[in-house]
């Protein structure tokens, strides 16, 4: 499969429903899969952190979680063919799941937040096999629900525990389970849970959704400094003539 290297990064060459489909058929077919949802904030981690950059490596996949990467391989000379979100994979995953009754098991979030998250889960998507849940506040050293999870075999991880914890949890455990798709999807519990407002269509078709999270949610600020410096990292490899397809 194609893969447009940004910053090291491998992002795979795909649309959303392309990836949902792959994710679907790799289900079907019982294939492990670990997902990462990468934005210019997770390549930015990865580049200054050798331990991110690792969490990205084990990954089958890397999809281009915002229009910053999409921006970033046209400057570079190449091209993705549009964002693939964490959180409309995680609902597409769902609507599917809907249909063919998949099992999944959630992890991450506020105690509160992850239970309203399964409730509407289960009024939207009755069908989906919710096999068990468990917030984000645990004890990393001490605490043996990976291999609870394996026990129950669901088709679908979704890991909500923010960037790098969700990468990190799915690359120390992953070895315990025989099938299914590991995706750190970030905050789309909140959104799924109501506590979060996604932005308005018009603001993802404008591609400013970032902008709008930012005036929402003003804490936000400091973390989208993180785009300049990105963004001045990308013009420097084009001026030094990189970027790489693959």
């Amino acid at each position: 499969m194609r893969h447009v290297t940004i910053m090291g990064v491998p992002f795979l060459h795909i649309n959303q429903q392309g990836f949902v489909d792959l994710l679907v058929h790799r289900i079907e077919q019982q294939e492990k899969t670990f997902v990462v949802t990468a934005n210019p904030e997770v390549v930015m981690q990865a580049n200054e952190n050798a331990t991110v950059m690792n969490y990205l490596q084990q990954a089958t996949y890397i999809c281009a979680d915002g229009i910053g990467v999409v921006k970033a391989a046209q400057i570079l000379g190449e091209s993705l063919p549009e964002r693939v979100t964490g959180y409309d994979t995680m609902v597409r995953l769902l609507e599917v799941g809907q249909q063919k009754r998949f099992k999944i098991y959630l992890l991450g979030a506020q105690k509160e937040t992850i239970e309203k998250t399964v409730a509407n889960i289960h009024k939207n998507y009755p069908n989906v096999d919710i096999v068990g849940y468990h917030d984000g506040y645990f004890d990393w050293n001490n605490n043996d629900f990976a291999n609870e999870i394996a026990t129950l075999q669901p088709d679908l991880v979704f890991v909500a525990l923010g960037v790098p914890r969700q990468e990190k949890w799915i690359t120390k455990n992953l070895d315990k389970f025989s099938k299914g798709v590991f995706i750190g999807v970030g905050g789309s519990f909140d959104v799924i849970a109501g506590t979060v407002k996604r932005a308005p269509v018009i603001w993802q078709k404008l591609n400013l959704e970032w902008l709008y999270r930012v005036l929402r949610q003003p804490s936000r600020f400091g973390r989208m400094l993180v785009l300049p410096r990105f963004a001045l990292k990308v013009f420097a490899l084009k001026l030094k003539g990189q970027g790489k397809t693959k």
